[in-house]
């Protein structure tokens, strides 16, 4: 996670800016009148020349440069130029060391590009390095933004040079990278069980030797020293992966002193490790367990019932009719969807011919308990464990009806709201009563 900000690149911007205004006509005058677009396009100019003053009268003086750019500010609160001059002010204050100005205005780039990840990421780093605790509380709320960016990525935002494998490990990195980031700024404020979370979340997604002296940290703090030399012997393991921990021979000292503490002496401590070792380096190298790979028929397939995960084969709903809504956590169509969805699966609640089910393709399935607390959806919901490979489901939400022959009888890839009541509740009464019918296919745009 970083964010890299040249105000060379910046100013550049800024300079063809105004070599470009500085080229168009000057307002022409009209019986000594100007109208309202030549007199728009006279600040405009003005405001250029002034900037262009701004920067050349600094010249390679970047505490001037600063000061310089800050004065324009205040002549031009409202200029179009602010994200390129923020942008400036932040690199020319760190290379003079003003951490407190330079964050200031990366909180202002936040607040005019929320949106814009890489700002969010130079605050967040500028504020966990000099900020104070009600800096960290803003940290934590730009982490949990950018938290739920990458999350709403999917597979069609990545680029056609990178394969789905690359992506799909790019994005955890980059899950794992930020919970990482907001797990620190919660130990900076205290809040040990919320650290905890994030770091346990961040090493499950990518374990890092940074996750788990941090968790060892937390666990010295909860006097558990099993669970503290646990995680040194992770974090000992893992050293030198550029996560940023402590050197081995630091860690050396650490987990030294807490198995002193546990077990009077060093004994067993080498031995320890190297079981430690070994079973950090094996569990790198196995292979990730895909769920019901490879299988070629839907029923064979064994679901999981969320968020408690009890099995759940789909052999046994054979011989019916099957409406699967194919959904995700971060997505917000499927949230608008869902009533129409379960407003349709109580029309036939009553009916042991037909069966709905809502399919979690979260990759983080530590999102789904809180989202069915929160919201509790009133359909049978079930990790898709697969299924949507097998069906080659690649946007959400994905609807899709299987006739009692198992057979694809509909599928809509996105929904229309004005229109997917009676869409679906015609596919459905089709695939009870209307015998082999042809699958039907239909895209909708409303897909995130």
């Amino acid at each position: 996670m970083s964010a890299i900000w040249w105000a060379g690149s910046a100013l550049a911007i800024l300079l063809a800016g105004y070599s470009v205004r500085c080229q168009e006509a000057p307002p022409s005058e009209k019986n000594g009148k100007q109208s309202a677009k030549e007199q728009a396009q006279a600040r405009e100019q003005n405001e250029q020349q002034d900037l262009q003053k701004a920067i050349e009268n600094a010249g390679n003086d970047r505490a001037a440069l600063v000061k310089n750019l800050e004065a324009f500010l205040k002549n031009y609160p409202e200029s179009q130029q602010r994200p390129q001059i923020y942008r400036a002010i932040v690199e020319s204050s760190l290379k003079v060391d003003d951490y407190a100005r330079a964050t200031e205005y990366a909180e202002r780039l936040v607040a005019l590009r929320p949106d814009d990840a890489s700002i969010n990421v130079l605050a967040i780093q500028l504020l966990e390095q000099h900020g104070d605790a009600a800096g960290w509380k803003r940290a934590i709320s730009y982490c949990t933004r950018v938290l739920e960016q990458v999350q709403r990525t999917t597979v069609n935002d990545k680029s056609p040079r990178d394969s789905v494998e690359s992506w799909e490990k790019e994005k955890k990195r980059d899950q794992a990278s930020v919970m990482l980031v907001r797990g620190r700024l919660f130990q900076k404020l205290n809040a040990f069980a919320e650290a905890q979370k994030d770091y346990e979340a961040s090493y499950a997604l990518q374990p890092t030797a940074m996750a788990a002296m941090k968790l060892a940290e937390i666990a010295e703090l909860r006097k558990d020293p099993n669970e503290a030399i646990r995680e040194y012997a992770r974090a000992f393991a893992l050293a030198g992966d550029g996560s940023g921990a402590t050197s081995r021979a630091e860690l050396r000292k650490k987990i030294g002193n807490v198995w002193r503490l546990a077990h009077g002496s060093e004994d067993g401590l080498g031995d320890y490790l190297l079981h430690s070792f070994d079973e950090v380096t094996a569990s790198a190298a196995a292979p990730k367990t895909v769920r019901n790979a490879g299988l070629k028929n839907p029923y064979e397939f064994v679901l999981r019932k969320a968020p408690q995960g009890t099995p759940f084969p789909l052999t046994e709903a054979k011989g019916k009719v099957l409406v699967l809504n194919f959904w995700a956590t971060w997505c917000g169509p499927c949230h608008e969807l869902e009533p129409h969805f379960e407003k349709i699966a109580a029309r036939y609640a009553s009916d042991k011919g037909i069966e709905f089910f809502a399919l979690n393709c979260d990759d983080d399935e530590t999102l789904v308990p809180p989202y069915l607390e929160e919201e509790k959806p009133k359909a049978t919901v079930l990790f898709a464990d697969n299924l949507e490979s097998y069906f080659s489901v690649s946007s959400f939400p994905t609807t899709i009806i299987l006739g009692r022959d198992g057979k694809i009888a509909f599928r809509s890839d996105g929904f229309d709201p004005d229109t997917v009541d009676k869409t679906l509740g015609d596919a459905i009464e089709s695939a009870l009563h209307g015998g082999d019918t042809p699958a039907t296919t239909q895209t909708s745009a409303k897909t995130p």
